[in-house]
């Protein structure tokens, strides 16, 4: 499988590495693993929906 990290993702999604962090210590993040102290995550995945905010 092929991965990405945090910096890529953000870039990717437009979000923080921080807030990508969060998503992924919750395990909003499928397929999302720890190696280390670097969180890789499938190149694949979607950005998970804010929950913080109500789609109409």
């Amino acid at each position: 499988m092929d991965y990405m990290t945090l910096k890529e993702a953000s870039e990717k999604w437009g979000v923080t590495t921080r807030w990508i962090n969060y998503l992924c210590t919750a395990g909003r993040i499928p397929g999302a693993v720890k190696m280390g102290t670097v969180w890789l995550i499938p190149k694949g995945s979607d950005k998970p929906a804010d929950r913080r905010r109500k789609n109409k």
